[in-house]
């Protein structure tokens, strides 16, 4: 009988340590990234020595990381990343040249090595990227203070982390190092230049025709592929010129990020990220020695513990210089204070001649255990430290601590809820109304609402607040994945109510149509509508008129709607369908504003007839 192939039986053993650990991680509240370490723990060399091959699957694992980086740049306009361009360099800088210098420091008072030191403090100040953006995307943290502060110090380093690389040679010192000529030097900053060059001029230039004539062959399987070519050709081409992949790959990402193809982009290459994220995490459980850890415990726990406080200690200083809100410090701080994966490629690029491989394998199992242990410091994070934060609103603030009964129910108490509240109370009927933002409660407190303090995406918190006997819940939460959250929980939970939706665009309401909420209003179309009598009023319109032509826009669009909703998944189909009813539309409002004319005797203003005839235009909601 043949046997299986190695990548197929390995592949089967990845996916079989991830299936079974993460859910039971994931079940514990341990998180779904320890779950993947103690996964690759289990089926290593240390465990059961299932996999032995470990550095060739971290190289491969680490396109996920990069995959990461390019959809992080797709969130980023060009003018927002310049706008961050002192956070970068700044703050960036400030991290990792404050937390490399006590590092050496330490390193140097306790006798060990200059060079040795060196090369250790520099790798111990990097952090993960792979963890901490994927814990400030799973926290919808990303947009924070933190977040944008965190993003910017990852991003400078794997900026810095070329010079470093570039400077371990030097440090090396051995006879037979050559000395890099400077033409040579000039050809390899050439070559630097000329690719960084051609992958913004390509961006810029060639990517979105070449991505739209993909699009048009109507082979989504092609575009998927064309997607991930994007990604590994520009990751080749940094590697060729000896810099960082995900760097390359974020730069593309923000190239895009204005590209009417960003949302398909993301969608195609989102599974493929997770997956080897996932492999990435268990390669670095895989990579833990802990014979090397048995045979030195205490040496190794020093080693986690020193070089994670002291980078503790630094970024906190850093995080209150930079005016991160408290509540914000401590996940903040603790997914900088971790070693990085990038710490593994310096350590092993260091070689024997600076670095003794006894030395190497003690510092590469103190990061992969501070990579480890992260999670687990993170976990108590939230129940020991965070709880204080949350704990403190109810001395100002009401939480719900009894059951309620209301015949209505409101998640989301901002500007939009306020309106639905604000007219339901006036009538005597009796609301409760939960939002999570503890300013906003507190505000709204002291205007007389009765408003509580509570996150409506858990169940517990919609039963104790009513959801079991309330006939209608209104869902008027910001953010669009928190909606759709409330509304699959309200409709697994809570059968009995019916759900009014806010819809923040036409993305969301046909997501809430597709889950059969059929009182879903977009949340800013009544008032254009009105803005838009307005205008015609200042134009001399009769208010009457102004207000027939409103109405009859609104059923319009309102049908236009409707027949594009089973079309939405389809980019070309839809753009059919809403062409066709504009059309329609237009040339129907061009026959009554004829009609209206012939009636009146009225002469309309020559510009503004123009402006009908010629380039009606839809008020988008």
């Amino acid at each position: 009988m043949e046997h299986a192939p190695a990548w197929l039986t390995n592949s089967l053993i990845y996916l079989s340590a991830a299936v079974i650990v993460v859910p039971l991680s994931r079940a514990l509240g341990l998180g779904a990234i320890i779950g993947y370490l103690v996964a690759g723990i289990a089926i290593g060399p240390s465990g059961l020595g299932l996999v032995s091959s470990v550095e060739d699957v971290l190289h491969f694992a680490e396109f996920g990381v990069v995959l990461m980086l390019f959809l992080v740049g797709l969130e980023l306009e060009p003018k927002r990343l310049w706008n961050l361009r002192r956070p970068i360099f700044g703050w960036g800088t400030a991290q990792v040249l404050g937390c490399a210098a006590v590092l050496f420091a330490i390193g140097c008072a306790l006798g060990v090595d200059w060079r040795v030191s060196l090369v250790a403090s520099l790798g111990l100040a990097l952090s993960s990227t792979a963890i901490a953006l994927q814990v400030f995307g799973e926290r919808n943290l990303l947009k924070t203070a933190s977040g944008q502060a965190g993003f910017s110090i990852l991003l400078f380093q794997d900026v810095a982390a070329i010079p470093i690389l570039a400077l371990l040679p030097l440090l090396a010192g051995s006879t037979d190092h050559v000395p890099i000529a400077a033409p040579d030097r000039a050809i390899e900053a050439a070559k630097i230049v000329g690719v960084i060059a051609g992958i913004i001029l390509g961006g810029r230039l060639l990517l979105r025709p070449l991505l739209r004539w993909i699009a048009r062959s109507n082979t989504p399987e092609i575009f998927t592929a064309t997607a991930l070519l994007l990604v590994v050709a520009i990751a080749a081409l940094m590697q060729f010129v000896g810099l960082s992949m995900a760097l390359g790959a974020f730069l593309a990402g923000v190239l895009l990020a204005e590209s009417e193809y960003r949302r398909e982009l993301e969608t195609d290459i989102e599974p493929f990220k997770g997956l080897l994220l996932g492999l990435f995490f268990i390669a670095v459980g895989m990579s833990i020695d802990f014979g090397v850890v048995l045979a030195h415990p205490l040496l190794i726990a020093a080693l986690v513990l020193g070089f994670m406080a002291v980078k503790f200690v630094v970024i906190y200083l850093l995080a209150k210089a930079m005016d991160i809100p408290k509540v914000q410090r401590p996940v903040f701080t603790l997914l900088l204070a971790q070693g990085g994966e990038f710490a593994f490629v310096v350590f092993q690029a260091a070689g024997p001649q600076v670095l003794p491989a006894e030395t190497t394998s003690l510092l590469i199992g103190a990061v992969a255990l501070s990579m480890l242990v992260s999670p687990l410091l993170l976990v108590a994070i939230d129940r020991y430290v965070l709880v204080r934060y949350r704990e403190k609103p109810p001395t100002e603030l009401e939480e719900i601590s009894e059951q309620q009964e209301a015949k209505v129910l409101i998640c989301g108490f901002g500007r939009y809820g306020q309106i639905v509240g604000r007219v339901l109370l006036s009538q005597g009927m009796r609301v409760t109304v939960l939002d999570h933002d503890p300013d906003t409660v507190e505000g709204l407190r002291e205007f007389g609402f009765r408003v509580f303090y509570g996150d409506a995406t858990r169940l517990d918190l919609l039963r104790i607040a009513g959801g079991a006997t309330a006939k209608v819940i209104v869902v008027a939460v910001d953010e669009i994945e928190t909606s759709m959250e409330i509304v699959d929980l309200v409709q697994e939970n809570f059968p009995q109510a019916k759900i009014v939706a806010r819809a923040r665009n036409m993305g969301h309401y046909y997501q809430l149509r597709d889950r059969g909420v059929d009182m879903a209003e977009r949340e800013v179309f009544e008032s254009s509508l009105r803005s838009a009598r307005s205008v015609l009023e200042s134009l001399g319109w009769p208010a009457h008129e102004a207000r027939e032509t409103a109405m009859r826009f609104r059923r319009r669009n309102i049908q236009i709607a409707e027949a594009s909703y089973p079309h939405y998944k389809d980019r070309a189909k839809l753009i059919a369908v809403a062409k066709e009813g504009r059309q329609q539309f237009e040339e129907q409002m061009a026959r009554e504003r004829e009609q209206r004319q012939q009636r009146s005797g009225r002469h309309w203003d020559p510009e503004l007839r123009e402006e009908h005839a010629e380039d009606p235009k839809e008020i988008r909601a």
